[in-house]
């Protein structure tokens, strides 16, 4: 089963004031699961800034919805940074819950993401491997040696869909999620995200939002088992819009 926005893929993207879960296109709805487009700059959870997150508001909207009292179940099953937005999917239920998160420990959570870059990889396309250590006080992650207490094995697989202006549009497949995954493993290679202030300030100005889109969530049904895969395509905007959505479309298919 493959559900996907009814337009052009991108939803809403409201940013930081972003209050109401009606905001956001859902993606996927039954009784155990919950999939919807997260909106740029929205928190998944509550944090220090105390800005709307994303998971009190859908609780709010579930509430709302189907008129249920008292607190309601939603299970948080992986994460997306702040400034990244598209598919995300929740469990209803803690059977939900408990069997997504097996599907992520064991591999059979697909996560296909598109960015843009600064520059171009060596090749057009590939596997990146790093050791990754994350320092929870400046919340930033740094690439180390292999054995370093703490770090944490990355692998990713990268496709060059293709290359205007400096600029290059990457598929990516994540094999692991480390938190900054993407943006630090392609910052070693010296293509930093666009728009990424945190690892690749040098080549970003203030204010540029960061290109990297949850493009495909996959995973077998909790309940029914069937293979359910979810589809958003990033918003027509620079520097998506380098590049037409055709582009986007056929490598959501691969």
């Amino acid at each position: 089963m493959t559900t996907t926005p009814p337009s052009d893929g991108s939803g809403r993207s409201p940013g930081p004031e972003a209050g109401d879960a009606s905001d956001f296109p859902i993606l996927y709805e039954d009784n155990h699961l919950l999939g919807i487009v997260k909106p740029v700059n929205v928190p998944v959870q509550e944090d220090a800034s105390g800005d709307p997150d994303l998971l009190t508001l859908l609780k709010e909207d579930l509430k709302r919805r189907y008129g249920k009292p008292g607190n309601v179940f939603l299970g948080l099953v992986h994460r997306l940074d702040r400034p990244v937005g598209g598919a995300m999917i929740f469990a209803k239920t803690s059977k939900g819950a408990s069997r997504l998160s097996e599907s992520v420990r064991s591999r059979s959570f697909r996560k296909l993401y598109f960015t843009v870059v600064h520059g171009a990889p060596a090749s057009p396309s590939g596997r990146l491997k790093h050791w990754l250590l994350k320092d929870a006080k400046t919340n930033t992650v740094r690439a180390v040696r292999s054995g370093t207490p703490g770090a944490k094995e990355a692998i990713l697989d990268y496709t060059v869909l293709g290359t205007e202006d400096g600029l290059s549009l990457l598929r990516i497949e994540l094999l692991t999620g480390r938190s900054h995954q993407i943006r630090v493993q392609l910052s070693e290679t010296g293509c930093p995200l666009y728009g990424d202030q945190k690892y690749g300030a040098a080549l970003n100005k203030p204010g540029w939002q960061i290109a990297l889109w949850s493009a495909v969530v996959g995973f077998p049904h909790p309940v029914a088992k069937e293979d359910v895969t979810l589809i958003s395509l990033p918003p027509a905007t620079y520097p998506w819009n380098q590049w037409p959505r055709e582009v986007y479309q056929r490598a959501v298919r691969d």
